[in-house]
């Protein structure tokens, strides 16, 4: 079942987040471009309020609080309602799937994963932003998260476990680069590395499998 209620119950207060936290905001929107190939049908799972999908070039999204959806719409975002773990298009409809935090609220990592690569043509790809479990504020997110609005429902992942639903989907070409370093939020330093291990937010991209060109060629 969706975790949808502080969503839907406090979606003024998430968009504040993102007007109060600018540097935070700017440092993640950075580590997702950083990975952001070229790309023509993009579609954001999770889109929210349209906070990532609009300023990376992503006209679609999925949403399932349908006052996060409003939000989205009211910025030009063409939102569906639905779930990850049962996404409402055909298979290879996008060559470019975006999940922000949202692999924290599914139930079902692994089936969500699956739809991602169900969805992408041959040779697209996903990019996975989220909160590192282990790093410094990532533990401090896991401290605090039954006093969160938000993270109470959360379930955090480390980058292995993340990559490791990737891999086991059948992605591969994993890439990652970190931002947010330090011990707490207030005082991180907002650059982007490539890696992870360090930083607090992680961005990760993988690619479907491309078409076998020498097996296709005999037909």
């Amino acid at each position: 079942m969706p975790k949808t209620e502080p969503f839907d119950t406090f979606f003024a207060e998430y968009e504040a987040w993102f007007e109060n936290h600018p540097k935070i905001y700017e440092a993640e929107l950075n580590a997702l471009r950083e990975l952001l190939p070229p790309f023509e049908k993009g579609v954001e799972i999770g889109v929210g309020t349209g906070r990532f999908a609009l300023p990376l070039g992503i006209k679609k999204g999925v949403e399932p609080s349908e006052s996060m959806a409003r939000i989205s719409r009211s910025k030009g975002i063409e939102t569906v309602a639905g779930i990850a773990e049962k996404l409402p298009f055909k298979a290879a409809s996008f060559d470019l799937v975006l999940m922000v935090t949202t692999i924290c609220f599914v139930d079902d990592p692994k089936k969500s994963i699956s739809e991602l690569y169900r969805i992408l043509c041959a040779g697209g790809s996903a990019i996975i932003g989220f909160v590192e479990r282990d790093s410094a504020i990532g533990r401090e997110y896991e401290k605090k998260r039954q006093t969160s609005r938000f993270y109470q429902a959360a379930r955090f992942f480390s980058t292995e476990e993340v990559t490791g639903f990737l891999k086991a989907a059948g992605f591969e070409s994993v890439t990652c680069c970190q931002t947010l370093f330090g011990e707490s939020l207030e005082a991180a330093h907002t650059s982007v590395k490539n890696g992870s291990g360090e930083g607090a937010f992680v961005a990760v991209r993988a690619q479907k499998k491309e078409i076998d060109r020498a097996w296709n060629s005999h037909f």
